[in-house]
């Protein structure tokens, strides 16, 4: 519900402040006083685009700021879901501005938001009828939600029921699509894998076998100057097949020559011993390195052999994993892989047959769902027919269509529209599509009528719901909107004074001009105020007593027809009860 509404800078308004209440607001005033502008402002807060003139002449912003109290716990429990924090009283502060270089800017509860979050979140709170295309009844998937609340508790188990079904097909699905893909991706992934395996397999890694290879290969790759440098150390501490000295025999002489001195000199024999322990230790390298010279007499083609199995590695490790390790647990996973898929034939068949069931019962809860929603709407259509007569639109024809789709989902699958011909002759059409805004205004009103406890829009704003009516037509647009109004906020423009006499606050809109500035004001009207707006809408420019009589007795008989006292009283021609 609005309760306060200040506009700054907008078209003729150079500021405006707004308190409504509960009920019905009616706001009234001379042919071009500006009553639009305040519709026009509560669509420009609510998100809608704004017309290139919406910013007063002269100023270099307009401002609208709005307080919404949230009364319904659904819609506080919506609201808080987009992120959006209620203070303790449920209430909102929303306020947007627009610059003349056509930035905008949105705020609720002071925090920024974008236009977009801005219009989810005014779609839950007030639906603007008329000359305007916020309006929520409009749209063809709250169509279903609000047949749907008229079904009850036996839809709403039926959702409760299809969501369930709907986990079980999804996880089957899921199950499904692991074990056998898509088409024939099953046959063709087996095949892969197999490959894969089997080309692992043929090459019968050894875990460490990699490292083994590349020294080997170092080794050989170097064998000729192995070789050539092992005998010219070997002979150099042999002699091999030269007449030169070796090492060992010279440090045989020597060994010989220092025992000789040890004897001489007992203070030196340790030098015997010391170099006899050098000699041990030539006679051992030489021992090493005439085995050596035996191992590098390798196969010539070791080389080869040993190049073509590291090759075989590196392709592995390619299409496979960065080490012989992580080609060995490919090969693992692989295998686990393969023993799943070629064994799973039989669940295959199984799920299948689950899906298949599982489909039945969802097909059969969607025939229930629609055969709900289909004797719902015929109800309702009886229902909006008749208020829509009682409007003055007798001839027009509404229907709910109830089509089913070829697709479930959580709502079933059915499809469903609201359809009017307001005209004889005209086919029925989506209610989208009424050209007339008077026409759509006494539409929404019929629907609001009858749909006013499934809906959970708590403010409803019509502009001009009266155009093109008159008469006890009016007067039944009238106490239709009373009617309508015991449950929510209503704000109307209207021309009429059978309306404007139900009202529960009555707002004057006037324009005048000050200072060479023409500007529009609202002002809220006590009892008197009213019975003279009242007088004038009902006569004219030239107010009399008896204009003045009249009026204050159709505000009277208004408030007793709220209250109940006053029913079925007859209509003249010129809409005053008798």
């Amino acid at each position: 519900m609005i309760t306060h509404l200040r506009i700054r800078n907008a078209a003729l308004i150079d500021e405006a402040e707004v308190e409504f209440g509960g009920g019905l607001n009616v706001l009234t005033g001379e042919t071009g006083a500006g009553k639009s502008i305040v519709v026009d402002a509560i669509n420009f807060l609510l998100g809608e685009r704004p017309a290139r003139d919406f910013i007063r002449s002269g100023a270099d912003s307009a401002t609208v700021e709005g307080i919404v109290y949230i009364r319904g716990a659904a819609v506080a429990e919506a609201i808080t879901a987009l992120g959006v924090d209620l203070s303790g009283e449920n209430e909102l502060m929303i306020q947007r501005s627009l610059n003349t270089q056509g930035k905008s800017v949105c705020r609720v509860n002071g925090r920024s938001i974008t236009v977009g979050m801005l219009k989810e979140i005014s779609a839950l709170l007030a639906d603007v009828h008329g000359q305007h295309e916020h309006q929520s009844l409009l749209d063809v998937n709250r169509q279903l939600h609000l047949l749907d609340q008229f079904c009850g508790e036996d839809i709403a188990e039926a959702k409760r029921r299809l969501e369930s079904l709907l986990q079980k097909y999804r996880e089957n699905a899921r199950r499904l699509k692991a074990l056998s893909g898509i088409g024939n991706q099953r046959k063709s992934l087996m095949e892969v894998k197999q490959y894969q395996i089997d080309e692992i397999q043929k090459a019968n890694l050894m875990p460490g076998e990699e490292d083994a290879l590349l020294a080997r290969r170092a080794r050989l790759s170097g064998l000729e100057k192995l070789t050539s440098r092992t005998s010219q150390a070997l002979a150099l501490l042999t002699g091999g097949d030269t007449d030169d000295a070796s090492v060992s025999d010279q440090i045989g002489r020597a060994v010989s020559l220092l025992e000789e001195i040890g004897q001489l000199d007992g203070t030196q024999a340790y030098l015997s011993e010391t170099l006899s322990e050098a000699a041990a230790l030539v006679s051992d390298a030489a021992r090493d390195l005439n085995a050596y010279i035996g191992e590098l007499d390798a196969d010539p083609n070791e080389l080869e052999r040993i190049e073509s199995r590291l090759d075989v590695i590196y392709r592995l490790k390619k299409k496979y994993g960065a080490t012989v390790a992580d080609v060995l647990a490919h090969l693992e996973k692989t295998t686990r892989e393969m023993e799943r898929l070629s064994g799973s034939e039989g669940e295959i068949k199984r799920l299948n047959g689950e899906r298949r069931g599982i489909g039945k019962e969802i097909t059969s809860l969607c025939d229930t769902m629609s055969a709900l929603r289909k004797k719902q709407a015929e109800d309702i259509q009886r229902r909006i027919a008749a208020v829509l007569t009682e409007l003055g639109m007798p001839n027009a024809k509404f229907e709910i269509a109830v089509t089913r789709k070829t697709s479930f989902g959580a709502d079933g699958n059915d499809s469903v529209e609201f359809m009017i011909s307001p005209n004889p002759g005209e086919p029925l059409k989506p209610l989208k599509r009424i050209a007339s805004g008077g026409e759509m205004s006494r539409v929404m009103l019929a629907l609001k009528t009858v749909l006013a406890d499934a809906d959970s829009i708590e403010t409803l704003i019509f502009d001009e719901v009266d155009a093109g009516v008159s008469g006890r037509t009016a007067q039944q647009v009238a106490e239709k909107l009373a009617v309508v109004a015991r449950g929510r906020q209503i704000l109307c423009i209207t021309h009429l004074p059978q309306i404007a006499a139900m009202a529960d606050a009555h707002f004057l809109i006037e324009k005048n001009t000050d200072a060479g500035k023409t500007v529009t004001s609202v002002k809220y009207l006590a009892q008197n105020a009213i019975i003279s707006e009242l007088a004038r809408l009902t006569g004219g420019a030239k107010i009399t007593g008896q204009t003045l009589a009249a009026a204050a007795e159709m505000k009277a008989q208004a408030e007793q027809i709220k209250t109940g006292k006053l029913i079925a009283v007859p209509v003249t021609a010129a809409g005053f009860r008798k």
